[in-house]
């Protein structure tokens, strides 16, 4: 079996490149992404960085609860003494 020239393979997956930039595929392609990003627009979602952010804010707020719940329980006990 002979050997591939790799300039050979080169050549050929550049003209196959040159191809399909000037297919319909290309505008296809470009038009299902410009699709697929407005129908992503319409949905109600947030960002993986407002989702982090949110993340961060909502355990601060449990801990801050805990903290809360823990002085509200060692003043109920406090009064009952």
């Amino acid at each position: 079996m002979k050997p591939v020239n790799p300039a050979f393979l080169n050549e050929l997956a550049d003209k196959l490149g040159d191809i399909l930039k000037q297919s319909p595929a290309k505008d296809i392609e470009h038009n299902l992404k410009a699709g697929v990003t407005a129908m992503l627009g319409k949905l109600d979602m947030v960002s993986r960085e407002e989702f982090d952010v949110q993340t961060e804010v909502l355990a601060r707020t449990r801990e801050k609860l805990a903290a809360l719940e823990a002085r509200l329980a060692e003043l109920e006990k406090a009064r009952v003494e």
